[in-house]
C-alpha cells in the first residue's frame, strides 16, 4: 500500500505495535485472525503439494483437503463480511484520511472473493477427478493449485496492506473508537 494511503504506518512501524500503550484486545484479534488465514491457507497447500509429491494418496487427499478447504474459504469470507458491514465504515468515519485506503481494501476484497469462486470450482473438478479416476487426478491438482496460489498471493498482500492501515490507525486513535 502507498505510503500516502497507509500515511500512520512511518509514525507506528510494525515492530513497534505490540509494545504500543494503544495495541489492545481488538489489535491483537486482528492481527491473530490474520495469522490464522495465513496458516489455514498454508495448510490446505501443504496437503495438495502432498499429493502432488506423491507423499499421500488420492483418498487422504481427500479426507484432509474438504474440511481444511471449507474451514480456510468460510473464515476467509466471515472476516470480510464482518470488516466490510462492521470495521471499515467505522474507520472511514474515524478519520477521512483513512477512506481512500480502505475503498482499496474493499477492492482488494471484491478481487479476493472472484479468486475464492475460482478456487471452489477448481477444488469441486479435483474431487470430481479424485472420485472418478479417469487419469485427470494431477491435471485437476495442478489446476487448483494454480488456482489456490493465486488466491493466496492476493490474500498475502491484502492481509499487509490491511495491518499497515488498521493497526497503525489503532494505535493512532485508540480502540475505544470503534
Amino acid at each position: 500500500m502507498a505510503d500516502d494511503l497507509a500515511y500512520l504506518r512511518a509514525l507506528y512501524p510494525a515492530s513497534d505495535w505490540r509494545s504500543h500503550a494503544n495495541f489492545g484486545e481488538l489489535a491483537n484479534f486482528w492481527m491473530h485472525v490474520h495469522s490464522s488465514l495465513r496458516s489455514e491457507g498454508a495448510d490446505v497447500v501443504r496437503i495438495v503439494d502432498a499429493y502432488r509429491g506423491r507423499e499421500i494418496e488420492g483418498l487422504h487427499l481427500q479426507q484432509a483437503f474438504v474440511p481444511r478447504l471449507n474451514s480456510f474459504l468460510q473464515h476467509l469470507d466471515q472476516h470480510h463480511r464482518i470488516e466490510d458491514h462492521v470495521y471499515f465504515p467505522k474507520f472511514r468515519q474515524l478519520d477521512a484520511r483513512l477512506i481512500a485506503g480502505f475503498d482499496l481494501l474493499e477492492a482488494d476484497h471484491e478481487l479476493i472473493h472472484q479468486s475464492l469462486v475460482a478456487t471452489v470450482e477448481h477444488a469441486r473438478e479435483l474431487l470430481a477427478a479424485l472420485s472418478q479416476r479417469a487419469g485427470g487426478e494431477r491435471q485437476a491438482t495442478d489446476r487448483f493449485a494454480d488456482t489456490i496460489g493465486h488466491l493466496l498471493m492476493l490474500l498475502q498482500q491484502h492481509l499487509a496492506d490491511e495491518e499497515d492501515l488498521v493497526i497503525p490507525a489503532l494505535l493512532e486513535h485508540g480502540e475505544q473508537a470503534l
